[in-house]
């Protein structure tokens, strides 16, 4: 199975159309074709259902799709570290980050690292705990930030050193607004939008086994879709603070938990990984950061 085909896979995949994926890769349609034709046959799986001016995925296909997409990031990675062996002042730093304030020491460490070595590349990829430690794990991260306690068995690990504060997103018009804090029992009977993690993770260490009372109607694992459904007026999200965007033109604000519940923050990557001359200056520089606070 060849990376060229590959890529002409999910080429096809996202245009959905063969004309269109042969222009994008500059290739004649035909020889597209005949690469389809041969990664089928190799596979023996139906990837396509061909239509006639569409492909669209098969279940098969949809499977070769998810890994190909990661074998390709690989191998993109990879050579993009053999490149940046000989080169330090260039190359690719790969972060994954939870949604938190606290992204802001790696965006002040990428403002300083920027003068020595302007042409270094910065790949963010966002996601909860789990999908950005499944990236790091398979070794298409360099580091990640992530929102608990990280496994000591498998993770080297550096704690942020301000936690993030939990609190509720709502409306400016509604009644709680007019609340400084908000205690478990607001809570009750509310529309509320909060991640999966949260739930298991968070607010046991708030509420006990009462969460389980709470009228979570829609989980979430990135901020910013749960405060699009606040702002149409179809519930309130439990997050930290400092994510929505309260200022007065906004129809938004957060008022904090009471009693505070916070949580940690760390910056962590694998135990004996070997990070490229680029990667290994820039954790310097984020140490240098993070140790200034």
């Amino acid at each position: 199975m060849e990376i060229r085909i590959l890529k002409s896979f999910i080429a096809i995949a996202r245009e959905g159309n063969m004309t269109r994926a042969a222009e994008r890769l500059h290739i004649s349609q035909p020889a597209l074709s005949k690469q389809m034709k041969e990664l089928e046959d190799e596979l023996d799986k139906k990837l396509f259902r061909r239509g006639s001016a569409s492909m669209n995925l098969t279940e098969e296909g949809m499977l070769l799709l998810q890994r190909a997409e990661d074998i390709v990031a690989m191998v993109d990675k990879t050579v993009s570290e053999f490149k940046s062996l000989d080169d330090i002042t260039g190359g690719d730093i790969y972060i994954g980050c939870g949604e938190s304030y606290q992204i802001r020491y790696i965006a002040q460490a990428v403002k300083s690292f920027q003068t020595t070595y302007p042409g270094v590349r910065y790949h963010l990829t966002s996601g909860n705990t789990e999908q950005v430690a499944e990236r790091l794990n398979r070794g298409q991260l360099d580091f990640a930030l992530i929102c608990e306690s990280p496994d000591l068995s498998k993770y080297n690990y550096i704690e942020i050193p301000v936690p993030d504060v939990w609190g509720l997103v709502m409306r400016k018009d509604c009644n709680l607004a007019e609340k400084k804090t908000i205690h478990y029992e607001d809570l009750l009977g509310l529309p509320l939008i909060c991640s999966i993690q949260a739930i298991y993770t968070d607010f046991p260490r708030w509420c006990g086994d009462k969460v389980e009372k709470l009228n979570i109607f829609t989980t979430i694992n990135l901020f910013y879709n749960g405060s699009i459904f606040v702002n149409e007026g179809l519930g309130y999200l439990l997050t930290f603070d400092k994510l929505a965007d309260t200022s007065t033109e906004s129809v938004l604000c957060f008022r904090p938990l009471e009693p505070r519940l916070e949580t940690k923050m760390y910056i962590i990557w694998k135990k004996h990984q070997q990070f490229t001359p680029v990667s290994a200056l820039f954790m310097e520089e984020l140490k240098s950061v993070l140790e200034g606070e």
